[in-house]
C-alpha cells in the first residue's frame, strides 16, 4: 500500500508545463551563449522551435528533444503516460518521427519505489505506442518528483517543419482542447469535476503522432505544439518577424467546464507569466475573461498547431478528427504583418 506521503501532488507545488520558466527570461538566459556555428544544425534554439535539427546526411536529419516536469495528478502511471507523450510530441511538430527515447528521473528518497515503477510503467506504455524504442536513462534523487524524457528523431530534411514560418493566407489548425492546466489548478484544490478530469486526463495522455501523421500529403508551412507557454505566445512566435495571426476565439476548441472554472479564478501562475509575457503585444481586453485565461492557459502535452492551405484547411481538420482528435477545429488564420501581431475576429 502506498503512503499518503507517497502522494505526488503532495509532494511537489507546481506540475506539468505549468512549471516551465517563462519564455522571456529563458530568451534573455540563451542570447550569449555559443553555439559552435555548425552549418549541420539546422534549427537550434534563436526561434523557441519545439527541438533541434542536426543534419546527417543529404536526405536526413535527426530531431532532438527533452523534456520533464513534476506531475499535475496523483496517479503515478496516469503520470507517467502524460510527461512521456508530451515529451514525444516536439519530435511530430517539426515533421518527423522518434526514434529513441531516454528516461530523465529525479524522485524523493523517502518515497516509495513502486511509484516510481508505476511512472516509468506508464512512459514506457507511450514510448511503444510511438513506435520508438527505450534505451536507458537517467535518475537521481530529489525533493520532487519529476520524469520525462530526452528523445531523438529522425526526418527528412526537406520535411521538417518549422514553427515561424506560416504562409500568409493558411488557416490555422488546433488539434487538442485547451483548458487542462485550468482544470488541474481545480483538481490540486478538490474543485474540479470527474468528468472534466477524465477529458484533460484523455487529452494530455493523447500522442499528436496521429494528427501529424494526418498532415501527409497536406500543404503544411508551418507547425508548433500548444504547451507551457499557452496558445497566445506559440502563436506569437509562430508569427515570428514577418506574420501576423488571426484567431477566431468562437472556435476555439476546450474543455467545457475549464470556462466556469476560469470564472471562479481557478488559475495557475504560469498563465499569468503568459498574459504578462503578451500584453505589450496583444490586447485581449475585449474578450470575455475565460476565452482570455483559457488562451493563457498553460497547455500539458497540448495539441499541434498547424498552418495549412486555406484550400485544404477543413479538409485536414475532419482527417485530425477522423484519426481521433475529436477537437480539432481552424481556429484562425496568417496575415501579412500588420501593426498587431495577434487580432481577433
Amino acid at each position: 500500500m502506498v503512503k499518503n506521503n507517497d502522494s505526488l501532488l503532495s509532494n511537489c507545488v507546481s506540475g506539468g508545463c505549468g512549471a516551465k520558466i517563462e519564455s522571456e527570461g529563458l530568451s534573455r538566459l540563451l542570447a550569449g551563449l555559443q553555439t559552435g556555428g555548425d552549418p549541420r544544425l539546422l534549427v537550434g534554439y534563436d526561434t523557441s522551435d519545439d527541438a533541434a535539427v542536426y543534419q546527417i546526411d543529404d536526405e536526413r536529419s535527426l530531431i532532438c528533444t527533452v523534456d520533464f516536469f513534476p506531475p499535475m495528478i496523483n496517479d503515478a502511471k496516469t503520470f507517467g503516460r502524460i510527461a512521456a507523450a508530451n515529451a514525444l510530441s516536439d519530435v511530430w511538430a517539426m515533421g518527423g518521427r522518434p526514434l529513441l527515447a531516454l528516461n530523465l528521473v529525479c524522485f524523493p528518497e523517502s518515497m516509495d519505489k513502486r511509484v516510481l515503477a508505476d511512472i516509468l510503467s506508464g512512459g514506457a506504455e507511450k514510448i511503444t505506442e510511438a513506435g520508438a524504442v527505450l534505451g536507458g536513462g537517467h535518475s537521481i534523487y530529489d525533493k520532487e518528483p519529476k520524469y520525462g524524457l530526452s528523445v531523438t528523431g529522425i526526418v527528412k530534411t526537406s520535411m521538417v517543419l518549422r514553427n515561424n514560418t506560416p504562409k500568409a493566407g493558411h488557416k490555422l489548425i488546433l488539434t487538442k482542447p485547451l483548458g487542462v492546466g485550468i482544470v488541474m489548478a481545480a483538481l490540486r484544490v478538490e474543485m474540479a469535476d470527474e468528468a472534466a478530469v477524465g477529458r484533460a486526463v484523455a487529452s494530455m495522455e493523447r500522442l499528436n503522432r496521429y494528427a501529424a501523421e494526418s498532415m501527409a500529403g497536406f500543404d503544411v508551412s508551418a507547425c508548433t505544439d500548444v504547451t507551457g507557454f499557452g496558445l497566445l505566445v506559440h502563436a506569437l512566435e509562430m508569427a515570428g518577424d514577418s506574420a501576423s495571426i488571426m484567431l477566431y476565439p468562437d472556435a476555439l476548441p476546450f474543455i467545457p467546464e475549464a470556462a466556469g472554472y476560469a470564472d471562479e479564478y481557478l488559475l495557475t501562475a504560469a498563465g499569468q507569466r503568459n498574459r504578462n509575457r503578451v500584453e505589450k503585444s496583444v490586447d485581449v481586453s475585449l474578450l470575455p475573461f475565460a476565452a482570455q485565461e483559457l488562451m493563457f492557459d498553460p497547455q500539458t502535452s497540448g495539441g499541434l498547431l498547424i498552418a495549412a492551405s486555406p484550400d485544404e484547411a477543413e479538409e485536414l481538420a475532419a482527417r485530425i478528427r477522423s484519426a481521433g482528435d475529436e477537437y480539432a477545429a481552424v481556429i484562425g488564420e496568417i496575415m501579412p504583418r500588420k501593426e498587431d501581431v495577434i487580432l481577433f475576429r
